[in-house]
């Protein structure tokens, strides 16, 4: 039988089966097929923006903090709400306390590994985190790996949930460039999930999540994302997705071609990031 017989059969058999018949082969929920997603309010996404701006401003802002902040503005909200839509956000406090990305459920321990130990060399030590981008009516969310020596965004995601495939996705396009030695990130699920540990492992990467108390340990991170914020979200007002993905896709690529760094004695990270590594050490 034909490719294209196979097909006509298919449609045949299904125009004949009853949708009930269908979703029970398929063992699907029959009323998950009529679910039309809810769009947020536009309080919620007011509130939403506003945290973020707060949490962009002070990092180191948790719930409490960044309620009360709230309240100061007029808004009445109380912390349970404020902590449900950081959660959601994917937002938690640099300082040490509760952390609301929580680890997944029997995940591996993995040694510290930054005791003492700055990045010497491109492809030393990168960072991988999650932001909130905000868009008019709603928002999405980004993932970028970032090489600590150089600055230089490895590979990056934009996606409208927090499903763990864009994660993986953006592992997958850095790894295709180049391979750290070690890998640091936050203590959250996205993290410590199977699968993203296995794709790490397999490329011989070692993986390093953020000590107790250790704020310190994704500011290179946390400057990413206030700049990206302050220089092309807050100021371009993203009205649909994929105006945002334009947007981002023109600001990161200026971002690591043509943006100075102080901090880098006014190169660009790509300049950097294309040095020659030295010889890899622990």
């Amino acid at each position: 039988m034909t490719r294209a017989e196979r097909l006509a059969l298919l449609e045949r058999v299904q125009s004949e089966l009853t949708l009930t018949a269908q979703t029970e082969l398929l063992s699907l929920n029959r009323t998950s097929l009529y679910y039309r997603p809810i769009a947020p309010t536009p309080e919620e996404v007011a509130l939403k923006h506003r945290i973020d701006a707060i949490y962009t401003d002070n990092p180191f802002y948790g719930v409490r903090r960044i309620t009360a902040q709230l309240r100061r503005e007029g808004r009445l909200v109380n912390h349970k709400a404020v902590a449900r839509h950081m959660r959601e956000m994917g937002l938690a406090a640099l300082a040490p306390g509760p952390n609301l990305s929580k680890r997944a459920q029997k995940a591996g321990i993995y040694p510290y590994l930054l005791r003492d130990v700055t990045a010497r060399h491109p492809n030393h030590i990168w960072g991988i985190d999650i932001t909130y981008i905000r868009l008019r009516g709603g928002w999405m969310y980004l993932v970028a790996v970032l090489d600590w020596f150089s600055r230089y965004i490895v590979s990056w995601q934009l996606d409208h949930t927090l499903a763990q495939p864009f994660v993986l996705r953006a592992v997958e396009r850095a790894l295709e460039q180049a391979t750290p030695l070690i890998i640091n990130s936050d203590q959250g699920s996205h993290f410590t999930s199977p699968q993203y540990t296995r794709l790490l492992l397999a490329a011989g990467v070692q993986i390093r999540l953020d000590g107790r108390g250790r704020a310190l340990d994704t500011i290179f991170t946390e400057r990413l994302w206030r700049t990206i914020k302050w220089e092309e979200v807050y100021l371009q007002d993203y009205a649909a997705p994929r105006d945002a993905r334009r947007g981002l896709t023109h600001y990161l690529r200026f971002y690591n071609h043509s943006r100075l760094h102080q901090a880098l004695d006014y190169r660009t990270p790509a300049e950097v990031y294309a040095l020659l590594p030295a010889p890899v050490t622990g």
